[in-house]
């Protein structure tokens, strides 16, 4: 049976991209086999040598702004505040979408696009607590009614 294990991202230098995953996001090196590394979550990081040997080609592009690793954060605020006193490079500042999930996006030292948005069931609890009713929820969010009374579950 067919299974998806993880995502795995190429890296030019493995100590700069960890020190850039640990101090951003937090994450740590659960799994090394030296040249590939997995970080909690289960993102996999394998050198840009080895890489090239598993291909048996030199053309890898970085930075091609078609995919991005995404994450959820519950204090998206706090996330925030921490980040602007960070090092990074954005590919744009926060902002809202229409159904209301806040998310910023960034890279990483490889030019990997990094999304992190406010946990869906924040979002829910921000518009439930601002006064708006289940059904008005759903409809800000465009969701089913279902889907609101299981974000607060």
């Amino acid at each position: 049976m067919m299974r998806f294990h993880n995502p795995l991202l190429v890296v030019t230098d493995m100590n700069r991209t960890l020190e850039f995953y640990q101090k951003v996001l937090g994450l740590d090196v659960v799994v090394d086999f030296g040249a590939n590394k997995t970080l909690t979550g289960g993102l996999c990081l394998q050198t840009l040598e080895t890489w090239r040997d598993f291909i048996s080609t030199d053309a890898i592009v970085f930075g091609g702004n078609d995919g991005e690793v995404y994450f959820e954060e519950d204090d998206f605020d706090g996330f925030i505040r921490r980040l602007e006193t960070l090092d990074v490079e954005y590919v744009h500042p926060v902002k809202e979408h229409a159904w209301g999930q806040r998310v910023v996006r960034f890279y990483d030292p490889d030019r990997h696009m990094i999304e992190v948005g406010e946990d869906m069931k924040v979002v829910c609890k921000r518009f439930l607590d601002s006064g708006m009713t289940v059904e008005q929820t759903a409809e800000r969010m465009d969701v089913p009614v279902d889907a609101v009374y299981e974000y607060t579950r």
